[in-house]
């Protein structure tokens, strides 16, 4: 569909009594949702929001944060989404360089920033809709410096959407979950499918995943959840899951499917507004093909991109800094193999270890160990070790009551005598981030510390 509107507005004049959004146990319709960002949107501008402001939203997701970051948009803001738990030393120092003129902190702390309030107000105030205009800065994973910020205009999430969307169908009365904060990319990319398809959308307040997806028939997932989801031997109304954030064992989807829940995973990046290539889960290593308005190519090992999703640059200082290259790609630092246009991902650049002066690509490893029927999601880190250089160690989270010390003997004859872990540890409770992806930095320092004291 083309926009001529804010997405909410153009649902509105196709289907205004049509349900749009449950947040918590109440429904909108796409008339009534309007009605509410009219009144946040006149509330902010009259608080001083003007187009092309930068906005902090800091917030976890909830009812407010959804119909805060509608009306945000129809001011024309530039929104920045923080994770409420990011250290405050590190905010304090990415906001300088992001040009932001007010916080709305919905969890948490505005900081220097002159704050806003929710703020019903009579009106309905709106900038005009130009889906060039840039919208949203999400920072990256920064896995290595700080993280920066991706900025994309609405075209570029919509763009994204609309390749998923080919893929995996969405739409009428189906109700995606936004299970994923929106902070993250993954979250972002949730709302914007929904405002393209017109379908259907629920917000809740914090509460177990079983409750959050009652009538819900989508939702985005990492293989944990949908594993934990599985074995309560409860019914479930999910007709489709995407899938993400680790590797995806071959029985996880098989059961699923038992269950009927068809099952897609992908490949992507912040800077591509998500998913960039998708398949539907069929236990083979690939990711699928590029989604259409996507390009792939392999230089020297390395995955490259271009899409009509990417981010318009990195902006600092009032700038956009470019993302690509000077032959006009994205290099990802991500290696890849294509194969009859399909992609496999075998692992990131500055991911690879060396042990006894073999490489190590840790996901190579996870994909083989993922295989366990018992292992629900495994990250390989490596040791600091004054003889080999580095070990790798792995990280399982499994069943309860698991015995790990019998996995080491399942992978003797899968593994290379090099690759097999040195150590098996189970995955802290403190280091899970609530379906969101965990960081292979903190796990490092974490599996450091715990074996070294």
């Amino acid at each position: 569909m083309t926009f001529t509107d804010w997405p909410w507005r153009a649902w509105r004049s196709q289907q205004a009594d049509k349900p749009a959004l449950r947040l918590n146990r109440e429904i909108l319709t796409w008339r009534q949702l309007c009605q509410r960002v009219d009144a946040l949107a006149t509330g902010f501008h009259r608080q001083g929001v003007e187009e092309g402001d930068g906005v902090m939203l800091m917030a976890q997701n909830h009812p407010d944060t959804l119909l805060a970051w509608l009306a945000l948009l129809q001011c024309g803001a530039r929104i920045l989404p923080i994770n409420p738990q990011l250290p405050r030393p590190l905010v304090d120092v990415l906001i300088p360089q992001l040009t932001l003129r007010f916080a709305l902190a919905l969890d948490g702390e505005p900081g220097g920033l002159a704050p806003l309030t929710l703020r019903d107000q009579p009106g309905c105030h709106a900038a005009a809709w130009q889906p060039g205009r840039l919208v949203s800065m999400t920072l990256t994973s920064g896995s290595t410096g700080l993280p920066k910020a991706a900025v994309h205009s609405s075209a570029a999430h919509l763009a994204s959407a609309e390749g998923v969307l080919g893929l995996m169908p969405y739409a009428g009365e189906d109700d995606w979950l936004l299970s994923l904060p929106l902070f993250h990319v993954s979250g972002q990319g949730i709302l914007w499918r929904w405002l393209l398809a017109g379908a259907r959308l629920t917000v809740c307040d914090k509460q177990p995943l079983e409750q959050m997806l009652q009538g819900c028939t989508h939702a985005s997932l990492v293989p944990t959840q949908l594993w934990r989801l599985l074995n309560q031997h409860q019914p479930v109304a999910l007709k489709a899951v995407l899938l993400g954030g680790a590797a995806i064992p071959v029985e996880l989807t098989l059961k699923a499917k038992e269950q009927g829940i068809r099952c897609w995973c992908g490949y992507g990046l912040t800077e591509f507004a998500s998913t960039v290539c998708a398949k539907e889960a069929d236990g083979k290593a690939d990711v699928g093909y590029p989604l259409a308005g996507r390009e792939v190519c392999i230089v020297d090992g390395e995955i490259w991109l271009k899409a009509q999703s990417m981010a318009c640059g990195y902006w600092r200082d009032g700038k956009q800094i470019p993302l690509v290259n000077e032959k006009g790609w994205f290099a990802t630092r991500d290696r890849g193999e294509l194969l009859d246009g399909r992609l496999t991902i075998m692992g990131r650049m500055d991911n690879l270890f060396f042990s006894g002066g073999e490489g190590i690509q840790p996901e190579e490893l996870e994909r083989v160990i993922s295989a366990h029927p018992l292992i629900h999601q495994v990250f390989v880190v490596p040791l600091d070790d004054a003889e080999f250089g580095q070990r790798p160690v792995a990280v399982v989270e499994c069943d309860t009551g698991t015995d790990i010390a019998l996995f080491p003997e399942w992978v003797r004859d899968k593994l290379a005598r090099f690759q097999q872990p040195q150590h098996w540890l189970v995955l802290p409770a403190e280091l899970k981030s609530g379906g969101i992806k965990i960081s292979r930095r903190a796990l490092q320092q974490w599996v450091n510390v715990f074996l070294k004291g």
